[in-house]
């Protein structure tokens, strides 16, 4: 099913994506792991390609993108995307050097129909980075909005479903998260609570359009109280200062 705005999978970026381009912004740490992952792969396909996060001018790149809105908020140097899903990819057999996938495999319908269209149209590493659901509740998010990391939970599939789709050789390499990250998923403010309380910032991420205004105040209201009474910093300050937190964020990196 796709929704008005051409969204495949279980978000209408229609409605949630406005803020997308402005809260989720490449990271250059991110793009460096992801940078070695694709190796020199000259022409590589990005499917999910959102805003056009994380594609390097090093590289020819054909971007897949079903969401309208997504597409219209790529910067216009980026190649413009094609309208089509992960599940019936339009090209040839072996026709990219390399293909990545970034926060993107939790959305899709089919999982499997998507990662085996990515290996039938790649000749070399596919690489996906995306989040272990075994650790996303190990955030301290979950003490204030355990709906949401339920939700992240149950819509990442696990890591050896993933390695069992992509098939070849598959390593799993965790992606450290820096403090002062510009790409605002959940974990990126692991120690800058307040941007959490953020709409726009919440928006940026799928998770909460999944729970209701009720949900999205109460946790405003526990965060600002806890934050005001220093409950939040005597559990958790110590991430104020950690330069790094290795979280739930994972890169997969499969060859044939």
């Amino acid at each position: 099913m796709r929704t008005y705005d051409g969204s495949a999978g279980d978000v209408d970026h229609g409605t949630i994506g406005s803020a997308h381009a402005s809260y989720r912004r490449p990271d250059e740490r991110i793009a460096h792991v992801i940078a070695e992952a694709l190796g020199d792969a000259r022409t590589v396909l990005n499917v999910g390609a959102g805003t056009g996060s994380y594609e390097s001018a090093a590289h020819t790149i054909t971007a897949v993108e079903p969401s309208l809105a997504m597409r219209a908020q790529r910067p216009a140097e980026l190649a413009t995307a094609i309208d089509a899903v992960a599940e019936g990819l339009p090209f040839d057999e072996g026709q990219f050097d390399a293909a990545m996938t970034l926060f993107s495999v939790h959305q899709w319908s089919d999982v499997e129909a998507g990662l085996h269209e990515m290996r039938r149209v790649t000749r070399g590493p596919v690489a996906v980075l995306t989040c272990d659901p075994a650790r996303v509740r190990d955030f301290w998010l979950y003490e204030y909005a355990p709906d949401v990391l339920d939700t992240e939970a149950r819509r990442y599939p696990s890591l050896d479903r993933l390695t069992a789709a992509l098939g070849g050789t598959t390593t799993i390499q965790p992606v450290p998260i820096p403090l002062d990250c510009t790409d605002g998923f959940n974990e990126a403010y692991y120690g800058r609570p307040e941007m959490l309380l953020d709409p726009a910032a919440r928006q940026a991420c799928s998770a909460w359009s999944f729970v209701d205004d009720r949900a999205r105040q109460d946790f405003d209201t526990s965060l600002r109280r806890a934050l005001g009474s220093g409950a939040w910093d005597e559990a958790f300050g110590h991430l104020r200062s950690r330069p790094s937190y290795n979280g739930s964020l994972v890169l997969l990196r499969a060859t044939p």
